[in-house]
């Protein structure tokens, strides 16, 4: 077949004028990661799941397993990428079990995977609604979390794929490129590396793959885009290319026929290329009914929005209040800390301005007073003038027992004299609380120097030690 004939089964434009118009889709400056809002769901169309579906579905068992052990062992891609994530050491145990429990886990999970490994899934998505950090946005991706599993966040997807590896990568650095790669299979390295790391390459050097293997104005991340071509012919361009850097490069050479798997006519009449990759228009999209969301999809991703948004909002209420809040304590609080005791009653200063100023003397009936001292004391007072027995009074708060000193104290008054029991337990609250809220006591030992510390004995005084080295003759 020539190139001629060829050009004339596979136009780049056909009837309808869809050619001019994919044209100008694909030369338009792609936005490669997905970009939604806090809360905004992830459809089938954001993900392209047709697509991914296409990829997942396949059975055709040309792979070579890259399990050790079972270098002879064909599987299908599938198999091979999702035994890819299980053997990375960044896989949870509970991570692993899962996938072992629920297989349909295992795909979803593998699904979303191929997103990030493409850079379609950038590290500030994540998939569980109760997320606090401000680092990452929520997204439910209804066509990916039908099973009770957790799909993880974009930051741990990213780390579990970059240590899926295969063993002998583990221990030197792997293929960084292409051309590093068709080297280890001309060198009879089969795999030459792991799948993940091939389509990480694959996605750095889309340029490169775009000039060897596909029509402009297509490229490698053009397979995983929205556009108007046919999930199923993208997905077989996809194998191609992975059979093609993994398995065999010399199976689309031009000197002999095509054993690629996943050729068509088109690959094979022009070797190196990828199979055909029919442009179609909008209109046609629409009629081929792909990546719609069903309804009970729809439902459930506004459920979880909402659950979402709910979540925020308590959040913020919470953080607020605790704002408002931080370091402030209440009255209640210093109590609890500072338990009551019963107080003795404080004295009184007594001025009398024709006897002039004298110290007050302590009540000989207080309850836990001190024996009364009299000190200036004037003539005694008769007994029929004694004042009658007062009531014990109450106890008084924390800050009653402050208001009260500042009323009826004077501070000029020598403290020392103050023989008042109840200031004794003041002062013995004060600093249970300080105690409490240092969380040791106010006065630590004295340090030591870094030299005592290290040989306290050494360091020592010994007035006896001089004589001891002395030499007696």
């Amino acid at each position: 077949m020539n190139s001629s004939t060829s050009a004339g089964l596979y136009p780049l434009q056909n009837a309808h004028g869809s050619g001019l118009e994919s044209s100008s889709q694909f030369s338009l400056k792609k936005s490669l990661p997905i970009k939604k809002n806090d809360a905004e769901m992830l459809t089938r169309r954001d993900i392209q799941f047709d697509l991914l579906d296409a990829i997942f579905s396949d059975t055709t068992k040309v792979f070579t397993d890259q399990m050790p052990g079972n270098a002879t062992k064909k599987i299908s891609f599938s198999e091979l990428y999702i035994n890819a994530l299980y053997q990375s050491h960044k896989c949870s145990k509970v991570l692993k079990d899962k996938m072992k429990e629920t297989p349909a886990f295992a795909v979803e999970l593998g699904k979303i995977s191929l997103l990030a490994n493409v850079g379609r899934i950038n590290t500030t998505m994540a998939f569980f609604p109760e997320m606090r950090t401000a680092l990452r946005t929520y997204h439910p991706v209804p066509s990916l979390q039908k099973t009770d599993g957790n799909l993880q966040d974009a930051p741990r997807i990213k780390n579990c794929l970059k240590a899926a590896l295969l063993p002998s990568e583990q221990r030197k650095s792997p293929p960084a490129s292409l051309a590093d790669v068709l080297e280890k299979l001309r060198v009879g390295a089969k795999p030459p590396t792991s799948i993940v790391n091939l389509i990480f390459i694959m996605a750095n050097q889309t340029t490169l793959l775009a000039r060897s293997h596909f029509d402009p104005p297509l490229d490698f991340l053009d397979l995983f885009m929205p556009v108007n071509i046919p999930s199923s012919q993208r997905a077989r361009a996809f194998l191609w290319l992975v059979y093609h850097y993994l398995e065999d490069p010399t199976s689309s050479s031009p000197a002999s026929p095509s054993t690629n798997p996943f050729a068509d006519d088109y690959s094979r009449a022009h070797p190196g290329k990828i199979p055909w990759l029919p442009r179609l228009s909008s209109e046609d999209m629409r009629r081929q009914g792909e990546n719609e969301d069903p309804e009970e999809e729809v439902e459930w991703g506004n459920r979880m929005c909402a659950q979402r948004t709910s979540f925020l909002q308590r959040l913020v209420t919470t953080n607020e209040v605790e704002k408002k809040n931080k370091g402030a304590f209440t009255s209640q609080q210093v109590l609890e800390l500072a338990p009551r005791r019963p107080r003795a009653p404080r004295q009184v200063y007594k001025g009398d301005d024709k006897e002039g100023f004298r110290h007050y003397a302590p009540q000989t009936a207080g309850c836990g007073s001190f024996p009364s001292v009299a000190r200036n004391s004037p003539r005694p007072t008769p007994a029929s003038e004694a004042a009658p027995p007062q009531p014990q009074p109450r106890h008084r708060t924390m800050f009653e027992h402050a208001f009260h000193i500042v009323s009826t104290t004077d501070p000029l008054a020598e403290s020392d004299d103050e023989y008042d029991d109840q200031v004794r337990v003041d002062y013995g609250q004060r600093l249970r609380v300080l105690n409490r809220l240092r969380g040791r006591s106010p006065t630590p030992p004295p340090r030591r120097s870094v030299a005592e510390r290290r040989n306290p004995v050494r360091n020592r005084w010994d007035p006896y030690s001089r004589a001891r080295k002395r030499k007696i003759f």
